[in-house]
């Protein structure tokens, strides 16, 4: 076989250029054509972030509206769950009637939990409530639960005099003040928003509780 050097020059120029010819090729192929790939997918993916931006871009001038209607929504569930608690705070309940009844002056006798009734979304809780005072202080205490933020139906009013406690069917008499005049029993309901979450294996209802004074 002939040396490159014995070639002619035609022949020499022809091998320089087929070997360049196939390095390019090989290059081309394990390293150029990956780089390229790259390229390519990185192009790709920065057009679709660049997409992305310029959809997220056209809500900027909404944002501010946005999180005041966050923020309305949120002062309005609080006020719900203040109308209609999410949990049974039974005593919770009971302090907020006490409270009235010392603001308007008169005295709580008994509480007493009846069944409680399940709605779809909420459940009712009814209390057997005695109380007694001045006839003008009772007025102002049912007023002043008529006016609470939280829902408190009162039914079933019973009122007479303090000299005959029993046509208000009273559980028991007292050692009355002398400017207390009437004697009260009612039935107050209140509500709760009921967990729509099935109860966990094994939990249980607890029975309501009675307190009495």
């Amino acid at each position: 076989m002939a040396n490159f050097s014995e070639l002619s020059g035609i022949k020499q120029w022809g091998l320089v250029i087929l070997g360049g010819v196939a390095v390019t090729a090989v290059l081309y192929f394990t390293v150029f054509k990956s780089q390229n790939d790259k390229n390519v997918a990185a192009q790709h993916a920065w057009e679709e972030k660049t997409r992305e931006n310029n959809e997220l871009e056209s809500y900027r001038p909404k944002l501010k509206q946005i999180e005041q209607q966050l923020a309305e929504l949120k002062q309005q569930l609080e006020i719900e769950q203040r109308i209609v608690p999410d949990e049974k705070q039974i005593d919770g309940f009971m302090t907020m009637m006490d409270g009235e009844a010392f603001k308007a002056g008169v005295e709580v006798r008994r509480y007493t939990a009846k069944d409680s009734k399940q709605q779809q979304y909420y459940t009712e809780v009814p209390f057997e409530m005695e109380l007694d005072g001045p006839y003008y202080s009772v007025l102002n205490f049912f007023d002043r639960v008529s006016k609470l933020e939280r829902i408190v139906n009162v039914g079933g009013l019973i009122v007479s005099t303090t000299k005959n406690p029993n046509a208000a069917k009273a559980k028991r008499t007292y050692q009355y003040a002398p400017n207390e005049s009437i004697v009260a029993t009612f039935t107050a309901t209140t509500y709760f928003s009921r967990d729509l979450q099935p109860p966990a294996a094994g939990a249980g209802a607890k029975p309501a509780t009675t307190a009495a004074k």
